[in-house]
């Protein structure tokens, strides 16, 4: 774990080091690259970030707590459902979603090789998955306690087609507005059919 006193200066790196594999993506991206990026000796960087996995755990713990931050906002909100089909509207049609698909497939792709990488992805899908079930469980009056057991699945079917989504945008290409909004009516109709499953719920 990084001290305290590191931290500010560990967040600017992984900014740096994000855009970095972005443009050269995530194999090709060296840590001679990633620490010129940063404007930093190897060694200086290596002092933060010892290697690849250990700079993608902290770019998905940072994401992670964008996500909980997110979530939170979302659970609070007066329309909690509303609140959080508008965050998955604005992920899809978000500028860093098509300039950072290619990465995130490429993630996605190294965590096949990389057991450190594929615990690092699995931490972000539980999270997604289990506040996209209490906000389901909020909306349908299920106690938050059973969210995960009730709508577990659901959340992480939402979880998926979100990934594939985004995963699948390729950089610079316009952004296919007839699929976007498929997507976003089989999400839609995900949420109805939890709906409809827990008026049988005991």
């Amino acid at each position: 774990m990084l001290d305290a006193d590191l931290s500010d200066r560990a967040d600017a790196i992984l900014s740096l080091a994000r855009a970095a594999f972005v443009e050269k993506g995530f194999e090709g991206a060296s840590m001679q690259d990633l620490a010129r990026a940063a404007g930093m000796s190897a060694g200086n960087f290596y002092r933060y970030f010892p290697s690849k996995a250990a700079l993608v755990d902290a770019l998905i713990a940072r994401d992670l707590l964008e996500i909980e931050e997110q979530f939170q906002r979302i659970l609070t909100s007066p329309d909690p459902l509303a609140t959080l089909k508008a965050a998955l509207r604005e992920r899809l049609a978000a500028e860093d979603c098509q300039a950072e698909g290619p990465l995130w497939a490429e993630i996605v792709a190294a965590s096949a090789r990389r057991p450190e990488v594929a615990a690092a992805l699995r931490r972000v899908e539980d999270g997604v998955v289990r506040r996209v079930a209490e906000v389901l469980a909020v909306v349908h009056g299920v106690p938050t306690h059973r969210a995960e057991a009730r709508f577990g699945t659901h959340g992480r079917l939402i979880f998926l087609i979100m990934q594939s989504a985004m995963i699948s945008v390729e950089a610079e290409q316009p952004q296919d507005a007839d699929l976007t909004g498929l997507i976003l009516r089989t999400i839609d109709r995900l949420v109805d059919d939890a709906l409809l499953e827990t008026q049988d719920f005991s």
